[in-house]
């Protein structure tokens, strides 16, 4: 398996890195333009980067909420459940620049089984964009991670965290003329 790779997104608008064995589900069905999907080759997790319209209407902590449980409502989810909300550190991220405010958000949602979601929200209102960022954790199964499969361990938060920290801005056209 190849290490964590600094990989382009939206068209080379955007990088970050990604963990080890990210497999792009482009490459398998349709994503919407606006999304980055990529799947783990063994577990059932899955990394998603969107690019939504801002939502000036919530502010702060709601905001990271109200993406949260809008995300549960568009997969029906049967319940959505808010563990924490937290403020990410503006200078740990690369895009501090033009990031005016971000949440990390931990969660579980009920689907057709319940699913742990781990959310950063990056507010660009220079941009009128909320930049999404999921990490869905389905309980593991051990089928998954027999011993044939150890050279691609299951993705953990660390992993989400290097990948919202590393996420960075090239071209600003990719919103549009501002």
């Amino acid at each position: 398996m190849e290490p964590n790779r600094n990989c382009p997104l939206f068209g080379g608008a955007f990088s970050a890195i990604l963990p080890t064995g990210a497999i792009d589900v482009s490459d398998l069905r349709p994503v919407p333009d606006n999304q980055e999907v990529f799947c783990h080759p063994v577990t059932d997790q899955s990394l998603i980067i969107e690019l939504l319209e801002l939502q000036a209407h919530v502010q702060g902590e709601a905001a990271a909420r109200y993406h949260f449980e809008d995300v549960g409502r568009v997969q029906g989810a049967r319940a959505v459940h808010v563990l924490s909300v937290q403020p990410l550190c503006l200078e740990n991220l690369s895009l501090r620049g033009c990031c005016q405010d971000a949440w990390s958000l931990s969660g579980k949602q009920q689907v057709a089984k319940d699913v742990t979601l781990h959310q950063a929200l990056l507010r660009l209102p220079q941009y009128q964009t909320d930049l999404l960022l999921t990490f869905n954790q389905p309980p593991c199964h051990s089928r998954s991670l027999g011993p044939e499969n150890l050279s691609c361990p299951p993705w953990s938060l660390s992993n989400f965290e290097q990948l919202v920290t590393s996420l960075t801005l090239h071209d600003p056209n990719l919103f549009g003329p501002q």
